[in-house]
């Protein structure tokens, strides 16, 4: 069974969205489990990263939704969003936190199934990648497609990812282990990197993206190695 989430102010919206899920349900054999938030404070606050798919106003009271995804994506950065709104400049923005998709109002169910479906396809493939991080903040989960690389300065550790940064406190080695079945290969004491994002390795440094770090001497033979290693497993898999 699926979580979701109605953030709507309008309970008539709000109907709308819960029928044609059910609908949904219907047609495909999914079970859905559905939270109704009348505003973005309440649906932020003491969020819990449990939910699939977030169908999110974007014009609301006490806070817009599009404010209130910017903190949903501090907190979990694996669940789908989808706008909802009722002018299409609006839904241009939900890009800037990873949206899934936008659907204007009123809702139509045909455009709503299509992308509820492709939202339900990206969960599911980012669930398989994603943990659960505990932070100062409360619970935010990642996924390790998103995950860069992870730096570790003075005991605090920081989570690079393509949409920010997540800091808490730890171990690299302890991360390290944790990483290792995903690929992580640690290039020096302070880093542990997503094979995936490497570019290029010269000499002591490995490009990932636009960032180069370094690759300690001692760590040299063993990251080269077990890069060289993924990698073969990697063409086993194509």
């Amino acid at each position: 069974m699926r979580n979701i989430a109605i953030v709507e102010d309008e309970d008539g919206a709000a109907e709308i969205l819960c029928e044609f899920i059910k609908r949904f349900s219907d047609e495909t054999g999914q079970e859905f489990c559905i939270d109704r938030f009348r505003d973005a404070v309440d649906f932020l606050s003491g969020y819990k990263a449990k939910y699939a798919v977030v169908f999110m106003d974007i014009q609301m009271p006490h806070r817009d939704g599009m404010s209130a995804s910017v903190e949903l994506r501090t907190l979990d950065k694996t669940v789908s969003l989808i706008f909802i709104t009722n002018l299409i400049q609006y839904a241009q923005k939900g890009y800037e936190v990873d949206a899934t998709a936008y659907i204007i109002k009123p809702v139509r169910y045909y455009d709503f199934a299509l992308k509820f479906r492709k939202a339900l396809d990206l969960y599911v493939i980012n669930e398989k990648q994603d943990f659960v991080l505990n932070t100062s903040k409360g619970i935010c989960r990642i996924s390790t497609d998103k995950l860069i690389y992870v730096e570790i300065v003075r005991h605090r550790l920081y989570y690079k990812t393509v949409d920010g940064v997540v800091e808490r406190t730890g171990v690299l080695s302890q991360v390290e282990a944790e990483l290792k079945k995903y690929g992580f290969l640690r290039c020096n004491q302070c880093y542990l990197v997503n094979p995936r994002f490497i570019v290029a390795v010269d000499g002591s440094t490995v490009q990932l993206g636009t960032e180069k770090l370094a690759i300690s001497r001692p760590r040299k033979k063993a990251f080269m190695s077990e890069l060289a290693a993924w990698y073969a497993g990697l063409g086993e898999k194509l």
